[in-house]
């Protein structure tokens, strides 16, 4: 078979043609049209993911090749297509699949490549929400450190916050840092105080609005994964700037307060009864009531911790879709013990703590991050970033699985180099076709 090389008719012969056709259709019955070639289409699942590989000391092993790594996904085999090797933010090795000869009557389409600027996407999401209005000097120096230490020219920089700072700036470059110091100058700590936790209506939800404000600040946080989701072939960093998460704070505190606020008032002075003494029924009341265990810590409230956990569950499936890293920052740094005005014993103050930076950890270590946490040198964790951002491997593969019902993919990275960490898992959820 032979083809003739396009080229251009000249306009009116063009116009003319298409007329002819057009009339001889019209003429032909229906029947006796010849069929139109049938057009058959195809798919297949290109999937992009990036790696970062450590010694046992936790080294970033630069040396790696495309034939250093397996890639299993559900268990078979892949064969990896595309590889890059990013070493001090720069793409130091590319490998792309060549283009295939054409075969006679059959169009290839060209062959997708990834960018040769593979740069840095930085997100800083500062949770303002809960974040102590006290804490908002603390959470501006530490926004600070984040701009000097952890941002290049370069690098693709959003800011979002959660809540009254109305911080909205999206992913760009920030050359001069002008985004950036807009957004310190604007960020205000808007979180519930202990005081207004203890003081607030109590529901069978916890604190009125305490959950609302988690649940507005995850909100936020989907929205920008699923943005994040349609960005492919570049680190994603998440900067997580929050205090943390507890569903049901302080319990003995707030039934203490809730008693203080029904207590019975002594009864007047009555013949035949001890001056100063309370109504029986009232007694008796409190006496069965000490038999209980606080009602803060039953019914429905004593799931609060099975349901913070199945949101932040939520919140890392979606971040491991868009294939992005969390890296929280408690801007609280090193805490003590509880502010003087709080009236909270020290255990209460601690099991806060625990529940809300555990919150944190959570997130990041369920992501391959860190959580820059109980420290007050934040400068050396936002350094260790900085090194996961810019040295890393890019791999890139053709599933051999066309089944779109198979939505959920187990993908399992190993490395032929002894004395590397071990298999690295990847949960893929969305099917990209090419």
């Amino acid at each position: 078979m032979k083809y003739l090389k396009s080229g251009k008719l000249p306009v009116a012969l063009s116009l003319t043609a298409l007329a002819a056709t057009a009339v001889l259709s019209a003429q032909i019955p229906a029947q006796q049209r010849p069929l139109q070639t049938p057009t058959f289409r195809s798919g297949t699942d290109l999937v992009y993911t990036d790696v970062r590989v450590q010694d046992a000391s936790g080294r970033f092993i630069p040396d790696l090749t495309i034939k250093d790594f397996d890639v299993f996904e559900d268990g078979v085999r892949q064969n990896v297509s595309n590889f890059a090797a990013i070493v001090g933010g720069r793409t130091m090795t590319e490998i792309v699949p060549s283009e295939a000869p054409a075969r006679e009557g059959l169009i290839m389409p060209p062959v997708s490549r990834p960018p040769t600027d593979v740069g840095r996407i930085f997100i800083i999401f500062i949770d303002d929400l809960h974040l102590q209005p006290l804490d908002s000097i603390k959470a501006k120096q530490v926004l600070k450190t984040i701009r000097d230490t952890l941002i290049h020219d370069g690098d693709l920089v959003g800011l979002v916050s959660s809540g009254y700072s109305s911080v909205s700036f999206d992913l760009s470059p920030d050359p001069k840092r002008l985004r950036f110091n807009q957004a310190i100058e604007k960020t205000m700590g808007a979180g519930m105080t202990p005081q207004e936790i203890i003081n607030a209506s109590q529901t069978v939800e916890g604190p009125s609005g305490l959950r609302a404000n988690a649940f507005t600040a995850f909100k936020t946080a989907y929205g920008i994964l699923d943005q994040a989701e349609k960005v492919t072939n570049r680190r994603k960093a998440f900067i997580y700037v929050s205090s943390g998460y507890d569903f049901n704070p302080y319990t003995d505190a707030r039934y203490k307060a809730l008693q203080s606020l029904y207590a019975s008032p002594p009864t007047p002075v009555e013949s035949g009864r001890p001056t100063g003494g309370s109504d029986p029924i009232s007694g008796l009341a409190n006496e069965a009531a000490s038999l209980f265990r606080n009602p803060f810590e039953m019914g429905g409230q004593q799931f609060a911790d099975a349901d913070l956990a199945s949101a932040l569950g939520e919140l890392t499936r979606r971040a491991r879709r868009a294939n992005v890293v969390f890296y929280p920052v408690d801007p609280r740094g090193l805490v003590a013990g509880p502010d003087i005005g709080t009236q909270l014993s020290m255990q209460e103050h601690a099991e806060y703590l625990t529940t809300s930076l555990t919150s944190l950890d959570v997130i990041a270590g369920e992501t391959g991050g860190k959580c820059i946490c109980r420290t007050n040198d934040f400068k050396k964790g936002l350094q260790e970033v900085d090194n996961a951002m810019s040295d890393y491997y890019i791999i890139g593969y053709e599933s051999n699985n066309p089944d779109p019902l198979r939505v959920l993919r187990r993908i399992q990275i190993k490395v032929n180099r002894e004395g590397a960490q071990k298999p690295i898992y990847k949960d893929w959820y969305s099917i990209k076709k090419k």
